[in-house]
Order: structure tokens, then C-alpha cells, then sequence
């Protein structure tokens, strides 16, 4: 049975935490708490491992004032230092990791670690050691192993490496208030300090220079690349993402439902929508052709799709138009054993997702169950990228069991990043990354307080493979850049 709705008893938990944090983590009793050092200059919490490949770990956390609010409900940022004890035996952490001092978002990556290895950690600023972000249903940290944690590498993705490609979503360039869930009235949103960049400015650059460090070769953004399609915003958009190479070429951009056709006085510019209003989207990204298409990358195919490619107010499900439907149907016919990637904005369907109660968050049903059938019938296709409910999460559907739907993080806040998808001639591995910069670490840390300090529940990834996960399979057929 395909899951699209959380259960009665997964509500009923995210109810109490919303209501009023009855739910308390084991790890921090309230007593235990209170105990802390009153003199102290440093709180460090939040921690989190975020990204784990077969030679490295990405851990992140924060440090504030004890005892302060910044009006957000966390600590006021206390810059500190940043230092990780590590090491294949809990009770020998011999080696050491620093991040950059002086700074209250702390990152810290190790490396040269060994494939297949369990690790132990203790991460710590000013001596004092990070307490992780309480997860409901999940680990932030690791395996707790008494006063340590651990993780294990992976194995890498069998064969060559062939190329990488940053996947991500949700820019949102042109918002100014972030956290505003489904329109609810109680539910207060987050600006930026003032004085700073715009958010969505700082992350998306974060993520151009990011991604090119890490290796990526080619980007796809899946859909909300803008607030609400204004053209200056369009453009603002193109041109951050122009710095990472050639559109149609080296990145590609599907449709979102904030990327749809308006109407309206700042709209008037734009040219008429085939659905509704003036489609300032495909001026900006397709002024040529229609808004899905397919592209060869090296032998790779890789499919864009418009998942709101229908007459809507955006808050509705999305939808393929009847043409779209169709032409996705016959392309994929066409060479079914060939490896392919499906990218849109909208997931086929959302497991366990408390916030489905605001209203849908993927495709219209019945065309997400028509699109898995012709998954089953097409062996090539092995990841659906998808956006739009700003989180990580890694599902499968008894109707399609060898393609991943892989959900990815927002850009534009917390946990703010990208996943990179290794490809390699025996299989592929997808991590995220959070984006590193200092203004970027700032503004996702603020952003985390989203939802009354309860966003990392629904956006970080439960699990450790809704982040990072490896899997064998041929694809001995694709090519390298030349």
C-alpha cells in the first residue's frame, strides 16, 4: 500500500509536540538542564550529522548565551570554538577536528575516514560537549553509545567515478518572511536580522559555491526557483544561477507551484500563460519551448518535468496537463532500459508528512499512481527528485520498487542545502550538504525556529538514509565529461 498520509498515532505525537512540548528528550531531562553551569559563556547545541560518504562526516552545531532568548526562542549566538574527538573505539577518540573559531555555527568535516568503519565522536566548544537536536521519530547525531556517538561509513558505489550532479529546490528568491506553513493564522514567520542580505540571496549563492566545491558538475533545480514568479525575482534568480554555468547545459530548471503563471500589475510585462496569467517563468527559462523536457547527460537521461503545468492558486496538488501526461508516457517508452532521473517540484506522494493536513503536498493521485505504473514498466528509471515539502526524505512504492523518490531540504532555510548525486559505472551514492558560508550557517540556524522551534521534526530527514544513501546498480553504460 502506497502511504501519502501520516498515521492517526504520528499525528497524535506531532499534535503534543506543537501544543506544548510534551514530549521532552530523554537525553536532556529538565532537571539536568537547569543544573547547568550559571557562569558559562557557552551553550553548545543543536548537533547534528548531517552528511556521512564512505571517507567523510559533515557535523554541525551551535552555540549561545545560557539563560538568554533572542526573541526567537533559542539562545543568543555566542561565538566559540569547534572541535570533534573521533575515533573507531568509544573509549579512544585519538584523532581531532577543528572547525573555524570565533563563530557560533560551527561545521565541522572529517575526513580521510576509512569505507565501511563504525566511528565514535564527541563534539564539544569550549570544552563543553554539543547536545543533539531531539528528533521525534529519529537520531540527529548519530547512534547514542553512552556519552559518545556513532556512525558507520558506508561502502562506496561500486566501479568509476563518472560525474556529480547537485540536486535542489525551493530558492524562493524575492521571499521575505520564512515559516509561513499552509497559510495557518497562529503560525508566526521569520525575517532576516536586519541590515543583512536578503535570505534567499545569501543561500542560493551558498549553494552555487558549494556545489561546485563539492564536485558538481551539473545542477537541476526542481521547481520554487522564485517567491511568486515576479520577473525581477526570475531574473535575480537566472542570474545567481548563471554563475554556476549555462542554462539547458550545465543546470536545469523545472517548475514550480510559486513559479506559476499570474496575474496582476507586476505581471503585465510577461507573456500570456497557456493555462492562467502571464507566465514570467517560461520568459525567464524557456522563452523557446515548452516547460519539460528531456536532456542527455553523458548517456544519462534526464527528465524535467512542469508538475504544475495547470490553471491553480498554487496551494492545490500539482498536475501534469493532459499533453504533458502524455509526451512523459511516450519518452519513457521510448528507450525504457536506459538510466534515467525524473526531476519536478512536486513529490508522486509524501510518506509520513504531519503537515499533509494543511493541504496536499504532492501530484494529483491519480497521476502519481499512472506515473509509477509506467516506473514498473520502464527498468531504467531509478530516482525521482522532488521538492516542494522542504525536507529530506528517501521512499520507495511497491508499484515502482527500484526508483527512489528522493525529497531534498530546501535551499532557502534550515536545514538549507543540497543533495549531490555521485554517479559511478556500478551505482550511485545521494548526500546532503548543507551550504557552509557564515551567513548562510546564520540565517539556517535562525530559520530552524520555524514552526515554533519544531522545523527540524519535519525538514532535517528521521532517518540517516533520508540524507546519505548508496546503491549498487549498472551503469556501466554512462559516460565521463570530456
Amino acid at each position: 500500500m502506497i502511504c501519502c498520509r501520516p498515521s492517526r498515532r504520528a499525528l497524535l505525537r506531532w499534535s503534543a509536540i506543537v501544543a506544548g512540548g510534551s514530549f521532552l528528550p530523554a537525553a536532556l531531562p529538565a532537571a539536568e538542564a537547569a543544573s547547568a553551569d550559571a557562569a558559562a559563556n557557552v551553550q553548545p547545541v543543536n548537533l547534528e550529522l548531517v552528511t556521512v560518504t564512505e571517507t567523510t562526516a559533515v557535523l554541525t552545531w551551535y552555540t549561545g548565551v545560557p539563560g538568554t532568548d533572542d526573541g526567537l526562542g533559542r539562545m543568543v549566538p555566542a561565538p566559540s570554538d569547534a572541535e570533534v574527538l573521533y575515533g573507531t573505539h568509544p573509549s579512544r577518540l585519538t584523532s581531532v577536528a577543528h572547525g573555524p573559531p570565533g563563530t557560533p555555527y560551527h561545521y565541522v568535516e572529517l575526513t580521510g575516514l576509512e569505507p565501511g568503519r563504525t566511528y565514535y565522536y564527541r563534539a564539544r566548544s569550549a570544552g563543553r560537549p554539543a547536545t543533539p537536536t531531539w528528533l521525534a521519530f529519529g537520531s540527529a547525531a548519530g547512534r547514542p553509545e553512552g556519552d559518545v556517538f556513532a556512525f558507520t561509513t558506508p561502502q562506496p558505489p561500486p566501479g568509476r567515478h563518472l560525474f556529480s550532479v547537485a540536486l535542489c529546490n525551493d530558492l524562493h528568491l524575492g521571499e521575505t518572511v520564512a515559516g509561513l506553513v499552509g497559510q495557518l493564522p497562529w503560525i508566526k514567520g521569520i525575517e532576516q536580522v536586519p541590515g543583512h542580505p536578503p535570505y534567499p540571496e545569501v543561500m542560493a549563492k551558498a549553494l552555487i559555491a558549494d556545489a561546485r566545491s563539492r564536485g558538481a558538475s551539473y545542477l537541476l533545480a526542481a521547481g520554487d526557483v522564485s517567491s511568486e514568479a515576479a520577473p525581477i525575482d526570475l531574473q535575480n534568480a537566472k542570474s545567481i544561477l548563471d554563475t554556476f554555468g549555462a542554462l539547458g547545459t550545465d543546470y536545469l530548471v523545472a517548475r514550480g507551484n510559486h513559479d506559476r503563471a499570474h496575474s496582476g500589475a507586476p505581471y503585465a510585462s510577461c507573456s500570456a500563460g497557456e493555462q492562467q496569467g502571464n507566465d514570467c517563468f517560461k520568459d525567464a527559462f524557456f522563452p523557446s519551448g515548452r516547460t519539460y523536457f528531456t536532456h542527455d547527460l553523458h548517456g544519462l537521461r534526464v527528465i524535467g518535468l512542469d508538475t504544475y503545468d495547470k490553471p491553480g492558486d498554487g496551494g492545490d496538488s500539482g498536475g501534469l496537463s493532459a499533453d504533458q501526461q502524455a509526451w512523459f508516457e511516450s519518452e519513457l517508452a521510448k528507450d525504457p532500459d536506459r538510466p534515467t532521473i525524473v526531476f519536478g517540484h512536486h513529490p508522486l506522494f509524501t510518506e509520513n508528512d504531519p503537515l499533509a493536513i494543511t493541504g496536499a503536498h504532492s501530484l494529483d493521485a491519480g497521476q502519481s499512481l499512472r506515473i509509477l505504473a509506467a516506473y514498473n514498466r520502464t527498468p531504467g528509471v531509478f530516482l525521482h527528485h522532488a521538492g516542494h515539502t522542504h525536507r529530506n526524505q528517501r521512499s520507495t512504492f511497491p508499484l515502482a520498487p527500484r526508483v527512489v523518490q528522493q525529497e531534498v531540504g530546501a535551499v532557502k532555510e534550515y536545514p538549507g542545502g543540497f543533495t549531490l548525486l555521485r554517479v559511478h559505472t556500478g551505482g550511485y551514492a545521494l548526500n546532503f550538504y548543507k551550504t557552509r558560508s557564515e551567513e548562510a550557517r546564520a540565517w539556517s540556524e535562525r530559520s530552524r525556529q520555524e514552526l515554533a522551534g519544531q522545523w527540524p521534526q519535519l525538514s532535517l530527514g528521521n532517518r540517516p538514509t533520508d540524507r546519505n544513501t548508496v546503491v549498487t546498480r549498472d551503469l556501466s553504460g554512462l559516460t565521463s565529461p570530456a
